[in-house]
C-alpha cells in the first residue's frame, strides 16, 4: 500500500467520482476530524485507507534529527571567584515497593468487562499470581499478574488508557 507524502502524491491517488475524501467531503474537514480522534485517543499514528486514498497522520518527529550548527561566542574568563559548594539537595523519599510495569504496548484496563468490579484496588492485599489488570494488544485480552504477595499501594495509570513498554501498572509493598 502507497502512502502520500506529498501533496502531489495525495492529488494522484484521489481521482473524481472515487469513493472517499474526493467525492464530495471536504478533504480539510476530514482530516482535522482524523487529527482530532489523534488526539482524543493519544495515539501516535492514524492511518485511513479507502480504496481512492491513504492518509497517515503521525505524532511527532518520524526521521532522524539532525542538529542545526551553533555559534558559540565566548566571554573572556572574569576572575575566579571560590564559592562554597551547595549542599546537595535531600533525596526525595520515594514510595517503597516494588513497581509492576507493563510487557508491552495496549490498553490498560483494571477489570475484565466494563460491567465487572475491579481486579484490584489501593489497599488491597494481593498474592503473587494474582490477576491485576488486563492489557489489550491487537484485540488480544493478556492478563498481568502479580509477581509478589503484599499490599496495592498505587494504581499508577487511568483505566482505559493507552500504555507503553514498560510503563508503571502497580506499586506493591511486599508482605
Amino acid at each position: 500500500m502507497a502512502k502520500s507524502n506529498t501533496k502531489a502524491d495525495a492529488r494522484r491517488q484521489v481521482s473524481p467520482g472515487s469513493p472517499g475524501p474526493a467525492s464530495g467531503a471536504d478533504p480539510i474537514a476530514l482530516v482535522r476530524g482524523l487529527a482530532e480522534v489523534l488526539d482524543q485517543h493519544g495515539l501516535s499514528e492514524l492511518v485511513y485507507d479507502t480504496p481512492a486514498t491513504t492518509i497517515t497522520l503521525r505524532r511527532g518527529v518520524t526521521g532522524a534529527l539532525v542538529a542545526a550548527p551553533t555559534v558559540m561566542h565566548h566571554a573572556a574568563p572574569g576572575p575566579a571567584h571560590h564559592h562554597p559548594a551547595a549542599a546537595a539537595p535531600a533525596p526525595v523519599a520515594e514510595d517503597q515497593g516494588h513497581v509492576v510495569t507493563s510487557p508491552f504496548v495496549g490498553t490498560f484496563y483494571r477489570r475484565p468487562n466494563p460491567d465487572a468490579a475491579t481486579y484490584t484496588n489501593v489497599g488491597d492485599k494481593v498474592l503473587k499470581g494474582q490477576t491485576l489488570c488486563i492489557i489489550e494488544a491487537m484485540k488480544l485480552m493478556n492478563e498481568i499478574e502479580a509477581d509478589l504477595s503484599g499490599t496495592v499501594t498505587a494504581v499508577l495509570v487511568e483505566d482505559g488508557s493507552p500504555v507503553e513498554y514498560k510503563q508503571p501498572l502497580f506499586r506493591i509493598t511486599p508482605g
